[in-house]
């Protein structure tokens, strides 16, 4: 900014707060405030602190801050929206819908809360950001963001199929996985009782599968029924890769519970180019062992090898062993198994007291029966339940049977060897984590789509599409900004010596998490505190004390962090 002196014919010289630009190679400016009423002394020492120096009277007396609005943080958001075309993705006809869809994705990464909450945080006297001002939606109320769910939620199908086109292709590996979500209120048909993988017991849900690629972009979302097994919900995703997306060449990626024995069967197996990659169950792998497909000499050397089974025609196993796994899960028995006899223990105490002893066969049985299905480790116990007693002893053949194979994990693949090496099977499979932290995002660190309150059904799939979508914009910052996230963004130099391994760091990971600072020096961030570092760049409506003068906006200037962000965003604020 600058004060510049205009002269003004046979008047007084117009004296003008200007800010200038170089746009296009030219030159370009606008006036701020029009200060030909101020005193000299004051427009003088305006002109030395502009240039560098000190006003001979603070500047407090003249200017007003009215407002200060969080604004770097929506900059981010917004100007990342506008990179990846959301207004095309979205295709929405009605200029209004758009805006207000993208408030809505927007708004979910900014601070997510419920439809009422985001529009009072849009509005002009409420709002929590400058995102309603720029998208000019601060006159929306809840009922316009209903609206243009509706009208997002018929742009499912079209949204999804531009998903697919930008990130999938021919021959891809596509990761699907299913998740729950608890529901309040019982008025939204979808909304059912099930198992909940939330360990919110007794509470409605729904569940949600989700499509993404490789790399664990989203890609696709659907919304089931809460009481919907995982394999029932495999069909429809088959559909939609081979009939919506087109894709006649695809490899399938689902864990054990989802692509089982009976789906890969019915479902799977007789569609010509369709491959799969899954796991088998522990009671299969004991099968292999019987069988001696499986010989655990083979890990006396190696991690990793590649068997075969008649039981599985035209399949490829590759079997893994993790040592450190094989420990966990050893150390997990253990504990498992000590606190049970621990609770074993009081019922057999119960049994055997003086004063109102615990009695009859039902009545014993219920008790352990309750005891064992807390710690699920009943089966490695032998029980002996009579109308007067209790008594168990450890079944240490079992456990031993079980304890040989801990560590180990069996891959099933149709997947040729030309097209992907053993090793790549395991890299793929272990791809599922980034379907599993996706979930992680959506439902409690970041997008907060639980709980739900919505009661018809149309908006509970509109508010999922929405969290969806709102992750997609997300996957896409994070993979921007890792340089100065604690996430890993140099991958490819992490010393991994087996795909079967733990996952390792890389070095400048490793030495970000340490010293909580880059190689150049710079904080390092979670990806949340980054957007509230990024949301004290404001934009401030200053109002300078002249009569008739005319308030104007002006924004913080980004500290170096604050830079750094928005240039590794290719935004600005």
């Amino acid at each position: 900014m600058y004060v510049e002196r205009v002269p003004n014919r046979g008047s007084r010289p117009a004296i003008l707060l200007r800010e200038g630009w170089r746009e296009g190679g030219k030159v370009r400016k606008r006036t701020i405030a029009n200060l030909s009423d101020w005193p000299a002394e004051q427009v003088e020492a305006l002109r030395a602190v502009l240039k560098g120096g000190r006003a001979a009277a603070p500047l407090t007396e003249a200017f007003d801050i009215v407002r200060s609005r969080p604004h770097g943080h929506v900059a981010a958001v917004l100007g990342t929206m506008r990179q990846l075309r959301f207004d095309a993705l979205l295709g929405l006809e009605d200029p209004k819908s758009l805006k207000l869809c993208e408030a809505m994705i927007a708004a979910r990464v900014l601070f997510p809360g419920s439809k009422l909450a985001t529009a009072r945080g849009l509005g002009a006297e409420t709002l929590r950001s400058t995102l309603g001002e720029q998208l000019d939606v601060e006159q929306a109320d809840e009922d316009d963001l209903y609206a243009a769910m509706d009208a997002l939620l018929e742009r499912q199908e079209p949204i999804e199929q531009e998903l697919a086109r930008r990130h999938l292709g021919e021959g891809a590996q596509v990761l699907y996985d299913l998740t729950s979500a608890h529901f309040e209120g019982r008025c939204c048909p979808l909304a059912k009782l099930g198992y909940s993988r939330d360990g919110h017991k007794g509470k409605p849900q729904i569940e949600v599968g989700l499509l993404g690629n490789a790399q664990g972009c989203p890609v696709a979302v659907e919304v089931f029924e809460g009481n919907v097994g995982d394999p029932r919900t495999l069909g429809p995703q088959i559909r939609k890769l081979r009939e919506r997306f087109a894709l006649s060449s695809v490899v399938l990626v689902g864990d054990r519970g989802m692509l089982t024995e009976a789906r890969i069967r019915e479902e799977l197996r007789d569609v010509e180019g369709l491959d799969w990659i899954s796991a088998l169950r522990a009671p299969a792998i004991q099968a292999l062992v019987q069988a001696g497909s499986l010989q655990l000499s083979l890990f006396d050397e190696r991690d990793l090898g590649e068997v075969h089974d008649p039981r599985y025609p035209e399949e490829r196993l590759i079997v893994c062993r993790n040592p450190l796994l094989a420990t966990e899960r050893a150390r997990k028995r253990q504990e498992l198994l000590a606190a049970t006899e621990r609770e074993l223990d009081k019922v057999v105490r119960a049994t055997a007291r003086k004063k109102n002893p615990l009695r009859g066969k039902d009545k014993i049985g219920l008790r352990v029966g309750k005891l064992l299905g807390r710690f699920k480790v009943g089966k490695h116990f032998v029980l002996s339940v009579t109308a007067e007693s209790f008594r168990y002893t450890r079944d240490e053949a079992r456990i031993a049977e079980e304890a040989a194979l801990d560590g180990i994990y069996v891959l099933r693949t149709s997947v040729a060897t030309d097209r992907l090496s053993a090793p790549e099977v395991v890299r793929s499979y272990k791809q599922l984590a980034s379907v599993e932290r996706a979930f992680r995002s959506l439902k409690t660190v970041d997008l907060k789509l639980r709980p739900i309150y919505h009661h018809k059904e149309n908006r509970v799939r509109a508010h999922v599409l929405l969290c969806m979508l709102a992750y997609y914009l997300e996957w896409h910052m994070r993979q921007a900004l890792a340089p100065i996230l604690f996430d890993d963004d140099d991958k490819a130099h992490a010393e991994r010596t087996s795909p079967v391994a733990p996952a390792v760091r890389s070095a400048r990971a490793q030495r970000k998490a340490e010293r909580k600072r880059t190689d150049e020096g710079a904080t390092v961030h979670s990806f949340q505190s980054l957007l509230a570092d990024l949301a004290t760049l404001t934009k401030n409506r200053i109002q300078p004390r002249i009569k008739n003068a005319e308030s104007f906006d002006q924004t913080t200037l980004p500290t170096n962090l604050q830079r750094r962000a928005l240039d590794l965003l290719g935004v600005t604020p």
